[in-house]
């Protein structure tokens, strides 16, 4: 019975270790699959900061808690140079630029700038954003009750101020 329970201890081992020299095969293997980090060139003209008028307050708010996602000026952390952590967090950073890219806010058209100063504000109030999973490992990046406030409170003067000059415009037609 000793040499049974031996036996099967020995097999356990054997079967324990090789899972794990495949678990380290496969995971020095997925460090080959490198998804592009890319950080496109920022034309100022083109940025958020040219199209609205921003206080210093609310730019080191966007910059601390969304530019890496929603800018093309994006800090790449260490781990983004790692599979599969490198894989999450790039495909986090394109989807939040493909939604709104500060960079590329003269893209917008003067409604387009209006929907997304609101959603900003409510994805803010709601808690959405910034992701609780970039805040885990970013805690800075934690939107406070003021900070969620100074946020709308721009936004909204924002959007009076784009909504006034499209009635100008309109006016002046």
């Amino acid at each position: 019975m000793p040499s049974d329970i031996r036996r099967t201890k020995r097999r356990v081992v054997k079967a324990v270790k090789l899972a794990a020299i495949a678990l380290a095969a496969l995971f020095a293997a997925a460090q080959f699959v490198r998804p592009a980090r890319t950080n496109p060139a920022v034309a100022r003209e083109e940025s958020i900061e040219s199209h609205v008028r921003m206080t210093p307050e609310v730019a080191g708010l966007l910059e601390r808690s969304c530019d890496d996602c929603h800018s093309n000026r994006t800090d790449w952390p260490w781990y983004s140079n790692v599979a599969p952590a490198s894989w999450f967090v790039i495909d986090h950073v394109d989807h939040g630029r493909s939604h709104l890219n500060f960079s590329e806010w003269a893209r917008l058209d003067d409604s387009e700038a209006d929907e997304m100063l609101d959603q900003m504000c409510r994805e803010a109030k709601s808690g959405a954003m910034p992701l609780d999973s970039y805040t885990l490992l970013h805690g800075d990046a934690k939107l406070s009750p003021t900070d969620v406030k100074t946020l709308c409170d721009w936004a909204h003067v924002e959007r009076q101020r784009i909504a006034a000059a499209q009635g100008a415009a309109r006016s002046a037609r």
